[in-house]
This record gives structure tokens, sequence and C-alpha cells, in this order.
């Protein structure tokens, strides 16, 4: 076979507020690769399905001096994140030609890997009706989002049926699979988001109390709909200082994202932090990875199936071609998207 063309999503520069489309991020089609004949080492040859966008990428792109719970993205490098790909030539005796992996991903359309550890074999995860799910979903609801919402639940909400659950970005991958979960254990659910389209999602998947914060203020919200028993807080700043302000004593805070500031501007200082002793908050932060020993085969048992079920539901918001990943990067950071961002390089 002749050669192709291996189109790349480059890190070019690291941006000092959203970022850029052709400036942070630059697509590049110079490279070219021979499917058939280019060198293995031993390895296996991945052409990418699906990328997943995701809020916690803007932290990526930094210095790559600052310390953060996440390794930084390198200018003249591709980005990289989760993704679905399919093996299409393989030298390395764990790993067939057809197989569909699930892990962190160049974006690229092919690629050359040696380590079969870091991905999940998805053909030993599927079950039954599973089939029937596309791709996309395994970077999404079944995926990483949707492993932060299972895992953080699981660990720390300690909910028990009849409390109030507050949940931002409700409309969100992680946000929706929260409520519903919460749903599903008996709780009274608020939860918020930023457009009425997104609005009657929250609505559709059973959110109790659901605002559009842009035009109603938090704090009146689960004042009038209060106290808070769990709050699950992918915002931060001023949301964040509303929950403790509507908080029930004991009440349980889960920390996964802080979105409010990953695109500089002005810090917002949350002014009651008093309250977290004076009624015994209980804090939790994490990073998913560090609970996949505890949860993953149980998550991979239990929410794939119920989604092909239809019992857990999910938005997709699928930009086509990698050369588009770029706008939906920023599309993310600004809230444009309307459910789970992905990016479809190809088909299968």
């Amino acid at each position: 076979m002749a050669p192709i063309s291996n189109g790349r999503l480059f890190f070019n520069e690291i941006p000092t507020g959203l970022p850029e489309p052709g400036k942070t991020t630059v697509y590049d089609t110079s490279e070219t690769i021979d499917l058939d004949e280019t060198s293995l080492g031993g390895g296996f040859l991945v052409k990418t399905l699906v990328l997943s966008i995701d809020p916690y990428q803007r932290g990526k792109m930094r210095d790559p001096n600052e310390q953060s719970y996440s390794a930084p993205y390198i200018i003249g490098e591709p980005l990289y994140n989760y993704g679905v790909g399919v093996v299409l030539r393989s030298e390395h005796p764990g790993i067939k030609p057809g197989t569909h992996l699930y892990g962190t991903m160049p974006f690229q359309q092919y690629f050359i890997r040696n380590e079969s550890e870091k991905f999940t074999v998805l053909q030993d995860r599927i079950v039954g009706d599973e089939h029937n799910l596309p791709w996309s979903a395994y970077v999404g609801v079944c995926g990483m989002p949707g492993q932060t919402a299972y895992h953080g639940w699981k660990e720390f909400s300690k909910a028990k049926q009849g409390e109030i659950a507050f949940v931002t970005a409700g409309a969100g991958p992680v946000g929706s699979m929260v409520i519903q979960l919460a749903k599903r254990d008996g709780l009274k659910v608020i939860a918020s988001a930023g457009s009425e389209d997104k609005v009657a999602f929250l609505r559709k998947i059973g959110t109790d109390v659901a605002f559009n914060y842009k035009t109603e203020k938090t704090l009146d919200v689960l004042q009038k709909e209060g106290p808070i028993d769990v709050f699950w807080d992918g915002v931060g700043g001023e949301t964040l200082e509303a929950a403790i302000e509507a908080a029930a004593r004991g009440a349980r805070f889960i920390e996964c994202g802080m979105i409010s500031a990953y695109n500089g501007g002005v810090p917002y200082h949350v002014k009651n932090l008093t309250y977290i002793m004076s009624k015994e908050l209980k804090i939790s932060g994490f990073v998913v990875s560090s609970l996949h020993a505890k949860y993953l085969d149980e998550f991979y048992r239990q929410i794939p199936p119920m989604v092909a079920r239809g019992e857990l539901l999910y938005t997709e918001d699928i930009a086509s071609g990698l050369e588009n990943a770029g706008q939906a990067i920023l599309d993310v950071q600004t809230g444009r998207n309307k459910g789970k961002s992905v990016v479809v390089v190809a088909q299968d």
C-alpha cells in the first residue's frame, strides 16, 4: 500500500485564557504512514476511531514546571486523551488484529504501541446486548466520565434514601450519571446547567429540581429546595460557596472538578469556609484513577449493560474529523457542547 496521510493535532502554545483552535492547537497532515509496511518493532498498529474531549484537558495546557495531578501537554507533540481504536496489525502476542482497545491515545489517526497493559481490550468487557452500543459510548458514559461518576458516588456519597443531592454541570457526562445514580438510591436531586436545552435534559433523566444557573441564582434555589446532604462539584468558585451556605450538618462534598477556574480570570475566593467546621462538612477530592483498583471491574459489570438496556441515559456532542478537535476542546471550556463531547476520527 502507498503511504497515506497520518493527521495529527499538535499542542502549539500555552494559552493565557481559552484555548484557541489554530493557535493553541494546530492540525497537521504532513506525516505519512504505510499501513502495510511500517515497522511495528514487536508492537501493534492502531487506527484511532473516537477520542474523548474533557474539561480537565485545559489543565494540561500549562507550563511544564507547574505541578498538577496530570502531566502537561508538550509543545510540538500531539495532544492525547482517552479514546477507542482498532488494531490493524500486531506483532504483540497478547493483542490480535481486529481487537478494539480503550485507553489513552494520541490525537493522530494511526499510532504504534508496545505496552498492552495500558489499554483495556473492550471485547473482553462487552457482554450481551452491549454490542449495540457505539464505540463513542466507551469514552463517555462507559468510559472515564462514567467511571468518575460511579467511583466517586460509591466511595464518598454515603447516600441515604430521602436525602437531597445537588449536582453541578448536571447535563455533562459526569453530572448526568451522578444524577441517575442518586435517583436510583432514592435521593431528591437538584441540578444546574447553563442552557434551557440542558435543563430539559436534566428533567428527562429524572432531576427533581433543574435550573439554569445563568438565569436563576444558585443560592436562592438551594435555600428553597435544600438543605443539601450531598454536593457533587464540578464547578467550584461561587457555586461551591452557595453549596456550603445551603449545606445540612454533616453534608458530604465530592470535589471532582473546578471548571470555573480553568481558563484564567480573577480567582473567586470562597468567603464562608468557616462553615466547613461549624457544619461538620465532609469534603473529599479525588482523581478517578485512584479508585480503579476498587471499582473498575464492578463498573464494567454494572454500567455498560444498564446503558445498553436504556436504564441509564446519555447524550453525545459528536464532531467528525480530527481537524475539528481543537474547536471541540474550546466548546467544552465554554459550555457550548450539548452532551458528552466526542471526536469521531474514523469509522471501523
